[in-house]
């Protein structure tokens, strides 16, 4: 993944410290980008069209027919909200303890990659499927009722339901397939890792969360994250290595 062959690991409690404030600073942040709904509808709806002019605006089929079957969209209501985060969060701790030289730059990629989304949210509010209007799409958060779902429902005043460009539930899935795939071991854990982002991909349109291009914007937010942490640990390197070079240099006696 990286030309480094290990990158020290950080102190748990400052990593620990970093996640927990990076978090919070990714909810005010998304929460408190201007709700311009206006602007949000008319950019959901020039979406949509430019997906029709593309032959790809299959949408609603996906989420009409995976609505239809009640214990299924229920199951993915949960999924949306929840399991985005319990995912990533179990990788970055497998990362930490077992792979410690990858964890760092792999953390920089997600780290850049949520920042990059989240100036995407300010740049470009999209409001998402199910909030366009003619009943196109249905809301399944809030027809199959999802427990603790802020997507629907009087949850929603709660957050910015106008920030479904980029799609950070595939950003964060893909980085984690990558992560996994890359670096775990057992074939089916790698194989689980390769679907975990294809399951997510569907969640996300059956649920009338994201259109298709949300995830192109996922997926390119992650692009930038991956850029930006090979050119920081490439320019990294020389010196990390300089330094792994000195501390194997026994001392002189004496000194």
């Amino acid at each position: 993944m990286y030309r480094l062959d290990s990158v020290r690991r950080p102190r748990l409690w400052g990593e620990i410290l970093l996640i927990v404030a990076g978090y919070w600073l990714y909810t005010v942040i998304r929460d408190t980008v201007p709700e311009q709904k206006t602007t949000a509808l008319r950019n959901a709806e020039g979406l949509w069209h430019t997906e029709k002019v593309l032959g790809i605006a299959v949408e609603p089929a996906v989420n009409h027919t995976l609505n239809s079957v009640s214990w299924l969209i229920t199951v993915m209501n949960y999924y949306y909200a929840t399991l985005h985060f319990v995912v990533t969060i179990a990788v970055l701790v497998w990362l930490y303890h077992w792979r410690p030289g990858r964890y760092a730059p792999a953390r920089l990629v997600l780290v850049v990659t949520t920042a990059t989304g989240l100036l995407g949210y300010y740049l470009f509010p999209l409001a998402p499927p199910r909030l366009l209007p003619g009943g196109t799409f249905v809301d399944t958060a809030l027809v199959h009722s999802a427990l603790g779902s802020s997507a629907s429902g009087p949850l929603s005043s709660l957050e910015n339901e106008y920030a479904a460009m980029p799609s950070m539930h595939i950003g964060w899935s893909v980085w984690c397939a990558v992560v996994i795939v890359v670096l775990a071991r057992p074939l089916w854990v790698k194989a689980l890792g390769v679907l975990y982002p294809l399951v997510t991909l569907v969640v996300i349109v059956a649920t009338a969360n994201h259109f298709w291009l949300d995830a192109v914007g996922g997926l390119l937010c992650l692009a930038i994250g991956y850029a930006v942490s090979l050119l920081w640990y490439d320019s990294l390197g020389p010196r990390l290595r300089r330094r792994r070079a000195r501390d194997r240099t026994p001392r002189a006696e004496g000194r």
